[in-house]
């Protein structure tokens, strides 16, 4: 029988191999030693330890953990019991003392005796001293060494007045100005100008209010001209003009700025 060949016919291609290296890829990526299988198993094993650690330890950690929690209530109760009482009973033992000071401050003429009562007390109560030496760590034994260098300042025993003035710690800005002002009037009766002027200058940093930052640049200038050093000075009267003209040291600010020109 004769084959008929239909023109332009040609024979289908048979169809290619399927390779089967996704079946082995795939069984490879699931048959047990996978990363990801490996990783969980890491993580078993290491969590087997951590529990057989603490189950060994536990009397250990138990210990540690109670010595901690003791010593956060002992604190607590160090602080209600023994802190805040003597607190309490430095803020009252130092008010007469405060009394004292002000009477001194605000009297007419000097008054030592007065400052020597707030230093070492008067009518049964403590002066600033023993409030400093009694109520140590207390705020008030820290305030106490404030009023106790200016009390000395006061009275002209200047090397005790720096002793306490350096001791007195404050985040209030104008206190800590007054403090470092102080030091420096101190200082500056001890003929250490050096000393007197860097605290001058740490005093003027300390607070920009118009009462101690134009006090103490008026000082600081002061010093500069007694050291024959007229630019450092004329900064700052030139700078006490421009920010605190209507300070008392800003009154007659032209005339000391015409001296230092």
């Amino acid at each position: 029988m004769a084959t008929y060949n239909k023109r332009g016919y040609k024979p289908a291609k048979p169809e290619p191999e399927v390779k089967e290296e996704n079946v082995i890829e795939q069984e490879e990526t699931f048959d047990g030693n996978s990363t990801t299988a490996e990783v969980f198993n890491s993580l078993d094993a290491g969590a087997s330890r951590t529990e057989e650690w603490v189950q060994k330890n536990q009397k250990m950690i138990f210990i540690f953990i109670g010595v901690i929690a003791l010593g956060i209530v002992g604190y607590m109760l160090y602080d209600k019991m023994l802190v805040g009482p003597k607190e309490d009973d430095a803020a009252n033992e130092m008010f007469q003392a405060e009394q004292y000071f002000d009477q001194a401050v605000n009297a007419q003429v000097a008054n030592d005796s007065l400052y020597n009562l707030a230093l070492k007390g008067g009518e049964g109560k403590k002066g600033f001293l023993s409030i400093i030496n009694d109520y140590s760590g207390t705020d008030a034994a820290n305030l106490a060494h404030y009023y106790a260098g200016m009390a000395y300042l006061n009275t002209g025993k200047f090397k005790e007045a720096v002793e306490h003035l350096e001791q007195f710690k404050t985040k209030d800005d104008i206190l800590s100005a007054m403090a470092l002002g102080g030091t420096g009037d101190a200082f500056a009766q001890l003929k250490d100008n050096k000393s007197a002027l860097e605290y001058y200058e740490k005093a003027v940093k300390a607070s920009d209010n118009e009462v101690t930052a134009p006090r103490f640049m008026f000082k600081a200038a002061q010093l500069q001209l007694a050291a024959n050093k007229k630019a450092e000075a004329l900064k700052y009267f030139n700078d006490i003009k421009e920010k605190y003209e209507t300070s008392p040291e800003g009154m007659n600010i032209d005339a000391h700025i015409a001296m230092a020109e």
